[in-house]
């Protein structure tokens, strides 16, 4: 036999894979070790396209045989391993399967989708499979879903095959106790949100029910709640309408409000509850359907109220990480974004600052005010993030707005002490820089990099870096000539909004002054 020009050689590739199926697939009645080997087989197959089945004109007929017999081979050994009854061979095989359907040719993948997807359907169907066969065969459906959009008429195929799936999957979140069941149905749900959204479209109140009542239900861990709020972030793109979106963010809102009321309670004053609502359902109108207007998602939110407060804080979070998905997302529709809600939203949790009104100090103990403090940093540290989301997706849309987020970042400013949200306070800055000041910046960022405490004990930044660091502003701020922003609430000059550390403030870490010194950069280079 003559040797292989060299790794790169075509007729390596069907020897290849002939050399994989001798090695690593079992005989029907002997056990199987292969799962131990599926790294090293799925790198194989895809650093050599040992399934492309490329040829070319210049290739011999002979061997363009013996690649196509060798895949075939493939083919057939897999789809054996399927319909194997024992789990092992199964998962392994769906697993392959899922391989397959990423890589092999487009008239292979043509010709054989429809039969690979109802072997895989089967298993998702089936309550006797293992948990772990389940999961497979979500992942490898959702592979040949992603391959199936690409396809110049795969729409309405894929549709026609997304749309069997919705039931068994919803059966999936709402009866299976396990979460790895529930990790591998919401990441195919995704799939078919992003590649076939109109075939949830029937199913829509339904999904909506199982998806916030397993959010809500307290069962999750915060990974599988990060999916199941993806989920229900792309579940407007079922419809694809403005109004669908708009309605998704306002019951969002008004559930996280209403979770705020009692985890705010004897925190904050009544005015900013009630301007929070109000910036969501104007007098006169109607508020929308709870969330998961579902019988199961009043049982969901009965068993959350019995549990802990860490609880409550968990879930507040994560439809507020809701909320950031669905602004930074792609949408199929321009829509009007509820600016000010959102905004007052978070300037209601910002606000808060563990500290007890005296007004309200009658109605609130030592303890409900000692565990309030321990939650509030993670919800701090989210409503920063809505507040980058809201930036990152609306940009010149903020202009009128651009008042109330300056007031907002300075207060905050001065609040706040933590090193990991004043780190997230400059990334918030270097985005907005376009719409402040850059005293803000650059009286913060040189009060972490040189602390140094005055008579009152209260931190300032040393003078000579100061003002070091205040020179090309100073040049720059001539052309500007007192630039305003315009806002609903009247304009505002832009100028610096002052230092705010809170005293005794530590030594400043490493991380903090890399944050500052990184928001100096951006402001010296815009």
């Amino acid at each position: 036999m003559d040797h292989f020009k060299n790794v790169y050689d075509i007729k390596l590739k069907p020897r290849m894979l002939r050399g994989l199926i001798e090695e690593h697939f079992p005989e029907e009645t002997q056990p199987t070790r292969i799962r131990y080997e599926l790294s090293k087989i799925a790198f194989l197959i895809r650093t050599h396209k040992l399934l492309s089945e490329s040829a070319n004109d210049s290739m011999e007929k002979k061997l363009v045989d013996s690649w196509k017999s060798a895949v075939d081979e493939w083919v057939v050994r897999v789809s054996s391993l399927v319909s194997s009854n024992m789990p092992d061979k199964c998962w392994t095989g769906i697993c392959l399967l899922g391989l397959t359907c990423q890589e092999c040719n487009y008239d292979r993948f043509l010709a054989s989708y429809s039969v690979w997807f109802n072997k895989l359907y089967l298993h998702i169907q089936q309550s006797s499979e293992s948990q772990f066969v389940k999961v497979a065969s979500c992942h490898s459906i959702s592979d040949l879903l992603t391959r199936l959009e690409k396809l110049p008429n795969g729409k309405k195929d894929g549709s026609s095959l997304a749309g069997k799936l919705i039931q068994p999957l919803l059966k999936l979140l709402n009866e299976d106790n396990s979460e790895a069941v529930w990790e591998g149905a919401a990441h195919l749900f995704c799939t078919i949100l992003n590649s076939f959204p109109a075939s949830v479209r029937q199913y829509l109140d339904s999904a909506e029910a199982t998806i916030a009542s397993k959010l809500l239900s307290g069962k999750c861990s915060e990974n599988m709640m990060k999916k199941l709020v993806y989920c229900l972030a792309l579940l407007p793109k079922a419809k694809g309408d403005e109004e669908s979106w708009c309605l998704m963010m306002q019951k969002i809102l008004l559930l996280i409000n209403s979770n705020l009321n009692d985890r705010f309670q004897g925190l904050e004053e009544e005015n900013k509850v009630t301007e929070a609502v109000r910036a969501l359902v104007p007098p006169g109108k109607d508020p929308p359907p709870p969330l998961g207007d579902h019988m199961l998602l009043g049982e969901a939110v009965d068993d959350a109220a019995k549990r802990s407060e860490r609880l409550t804080t968990s879930s507040i979070s994560m439809l507020i990480f809701c909320c950031s998905t669905m602004l930074t997302s792609s949408y199929p529709v321009r829509v009007n974004v509820p600016i000010r809600p959102l905004l007052a939203l978070v300037d209601r949790m910002l606000m808060v600052d563990g500290s007890v009104p005296h007004s309200l100090s009658p109605f609130m103990t030592v303890m409900q005010q000692q565990s309030a403090c321990v939650e509030l940093p993670v919800l701090h540290l989210y409503s920063l993030e809505l507040l980058a989301a809201i930036i990152e997706g609306m940009h010149s849309q903020l202009l009128p707005h651009g008042a109330f987020i300056l007031r907002l970042v300075k207060q905050f400013f001065k609040r706040c002490a933590l090193p990991e949200l004043r780190r997230k306070l400059y990334s918030i800055t270097k985005l907005l820089l376009l719409f402040m000041g850059a005293e803000v910046v650059v009286d913060n960022a040189c009060a972490d990099l040189n602390p140094v405490a005055d008579e009152n004990g209260c931190t300032t930044s040393s003078p000579t870096l100061k003002a070091a660091s205040l020179v090309p502003m100073q040049s720059r701020r001539k052309r500007k000539h007192g630039a305003t922003l315009g806002s609903s609430e009247g304009q505002l000059e832009i100028t610096g909004l002052g230092m705010g550390v809170s005293k005794n403030h530590p030594a400043s870490p490493i991380s903090l002054k890399i944050a500052a010194l990184e928001a100096l950069e951006t402001l010296l280079t815009v």
